[in-house]
């Protein structure tokens, strides 16, 4: 297995959050779980160094530079592309040029050419992808990527009453929602502990300092085992759209959820109809933190956490890097 050719093309930066590479990192372990070295190829920033630290990684703009990224991945076995930012001509190539092209989507983004296209997302089965020859399409939470941390997590402890909640808006908070969502629970909850999670993209630190009480602590740049403990930890989490909350569903936390990017309404429409989620709504919404108030006081109630606890855990089992990679290389075996 060792000899095989496999890279995985991704971005990620402080501007753009984490998401991309947070997911390709879990497809690189189930590599690695196999006995293969993929090489990443990352457009990103320096703030993305901690997250790749343990991988075979170099950062360029591979689409800036794709003639020459092109030429070096031709006649590779497999190649993962996850990205928002290339185009339609870039993956036509791709497919073109290597044995098993994979494509990691999130909203039907393009019309893709034969490969293998991935959709870990709970609302994935519902965006009705074209069925074309040559394409095999890998839809829904059964494949959702979890970094290898998720793999196995301990049965989460419900407790009777509310005592602490987690709150985490992703890499960069680019909304600035971090800071209002604290300030209203420094002011309705202080008795609750508050385990309040900072990005490498963060700029609002200070901010974030200003309204916190003696209740919250600050998380500095945790790594995923950090990011597990915490939410093992947490009695409620309250969360932003993104990948967060795939791992949120993994630990079984119960969860309300702020949308702060388009890309994130599938998801949480679709987690919000399993009922794992309370929804608060769009950042924007004038009244979005009072939502928030009244979601928060309806997940005190202990029967209702315990049910959105187990719920999430059967959506949500952690296998799904696995998933993935096992059907690519029994896919490499049979071509």
């Amino acid at each position: 297995m060792g000899s095989l050719k496999v890279y995985i093309l991704t971005e990620g930066s402080r501007n753009i959050g984490f998401g991309h590479i947070t997911r390709c990192l879990s497809l690189y372990q189930a590599f690695e779980e196999k006995g293969v070295k993929p090489k990443f190829l990352i457009n990103g920033d320096d703030s993305i160094i901690g997250l790749v630290k343990d991988t075979d990684c170099e950062v360029t703009d591979w689409l800036k530079r794709r003639q020459q990224v092109l030429e070096r991945i031709k006649d590779s076995d497999i190649v993962i592309v996850d990205s928002y930012l290339a185009d339609k001509k870039f993956y036509e190539d791709l497919s073109e040029l290597v044995r098993i092209p994979v494509y990691i989507d999130d909203n039907k983004r393009i019309d893709y050419p034969k490969g293998i296209v991935v959709n870990g997302n709970i609302h994935a089965e519902d965006l009705n992808y074209p069925e074309k020859e040559g394409i095999t399409y890998l839809l829904g939470t059964k494949y959702t990527p979890l970094r290898k941390e998720f793999w196995e997590v301990p049965e989460k402890e419900i407790k009777e009453t509310v005592q602490s909640v987690m709150v985490t808006f992703g890499g960069d908070d680019v909304r600035n929602m971090t800071p209002k969502v604290l300030k209203l629970l420094s002011e309705n909850y202080p008795e609750i502990e508050k385990n309040v999670i900072i990005g490498e993209g963060f700029c609002n630190i200070d901010e974030i300092k200003a309204v916190a009480d003696e209740n919250t602590n600050l998380i500095y740049y945790p790594n995923a085992t950090q990011m597990k403990q915490t939410m093992l930890d947490s009695d409620i989490a309250i969360s932003a759209g993104g990948q967060t909350l795939y791992e949120l569903a993994r630990v079984g936390v119960p969860t309300i959820a702020v949308a702060v990017a388009d890309n994130q309404l599938g998801n949480v429409k679709g987690w919000q109809k399993t009922g794992f989620i309370e929804y608060a709504g769009w950042w924007e919404k004038e009244n979005i933190l009072e939502i928030v108030r009244i979601c928060f006081g309806k997940l005190m109630d202990f029967s209702i956490r315990r049910k959105k606890s187990f719920l999430s855990r059967k959506f949500v089992d952690g296998k799904g890097s696995k998933r993935v990679i096992d059907l690519l290389l029994k896919e490499l075996g049979n071509g």
